[in-house]
């Protein structure tokens, strides 16, 4: 009896080895996908243009090339472009957190009529693409005069973006109502118990909106391209299309171009990686 307990556990633990290795070999594979094009773009940033065509491939550069960096950034005005982009994702983070906590407090904690059909119309605008409120949008912007502004691009982040409201709502809607009820009867108004008590709660998901927003502007394409010509407003995503012309392309340039432009994101991310984290893990908080 106990040989054949023996046996059958023995056939689990080499069932469950067997599997987490199948486990571990899907999410290496994977994981070398999706991190193949940063690697090749992070060594073609250290070629020459010539080296970056050469066959057969080679993934790293045969000698170390650091000029690529200083030559993108005279190439094009970088600087410039950098600083509009900063302009941009600041106030685009700032208007973020400032009105997505506000409107989500409103929905988790104030009662009040037609609270419930607002959220469920927010979780609607979820469901239509950019794409389809793109040229109403552009039209409005475009008769208040507003196109190559940075108006249209920072203007709708203080009115807040549907998924950012409903993952913050979800964080109010667990903060206990015995506690805004003990601070009600201290003597605290709405207002304090939302910046005293419940803001302070909600700082993972308020970082965590942080960072999306910080990404999405930060790498906008779309819009700049929809609202701005001029030359001297013109984004980091934007600028970057002058390396390529019509008959050739310095690669080598480009990509040590794109490895400056990526790096404040990736230095972002991981140094708030803990509260993302944190963020997206209890965001689905129970109402």
């Amino acid at each position: 009896m106990m040989t054949a307990i023996t046996i059958i556990n023995h056939r689990g633990s080499v069932k469950s080895l067997f599997f987490r290795s199948l486990f571990f070999a899907v999410v290496t594979v994977l994981c070398i996908i999706f991190f193949s094009p940063f690697m090749i773009m992070l060594t073609t940033a250290f070629k020459t243009n010539r080296d970056a065509f050469t066959l057969p491939v080679r993934l790293f550069p045969r000698k170390i090339i650091l000029d690529n960096f200083p030559a993108a950034v005279a190439t094009i005005p970088y600087w410039r472009y950098m600083r509009n982009t900063v302009f941009i994702t600041i106030f685009s983070v700032i208007g973020q957190v400032l009105v997505t906590p506000l409107v989500a407090y409103s929905l988790a904690k104030i009662k009040w009529k037609g609270a419930a059909i607002i959220s469920g119309l927010l979780l609607a605008t979820m469901m239509i693409p950019f794409t389809v409120t793109m040229i109403p949008l552009y039209r409005i912007f475009s008769q208040l005069g507003w196109t190559n502004t940075y108006i249209p691009l920072i203007l709708p982040m203080f009115f807040g973006k549907a998924f950012f409201i409903i993952i913050v709502r979800q964080f109010f809607s667990g903060v206990p109502n015995s506690l805004m009820e003990a601070a009600f009867i201290d003597g605290a108004n709405e207002f304090q118990r939302y910046l005293k008590i419940a803001l302070p709660l909600c700082k993972p998901a308020l970082i965590t909106i942080g960072i999306y927003t910080f990404i999405d502007a930060w790498s906008d394409y779309l819009a700049p391209l929809i609202y701005i010509s001029k030359p001297e407003k013109l984004t980091l995503s934007l600028g970057m299309q002058q390396f390529l012309s019509l008959y050739a392309v310095n690669w080598a340039l480009l990509m040590a171009a794109a490895l400056i432009f990526v790096t404040p994101v990736i230095v972002f991310f991981v140094f708030f990686q803990r509260y993302f984290v944190e963020g997206i893990s209890t965001s689905g908080i129970k109402a």
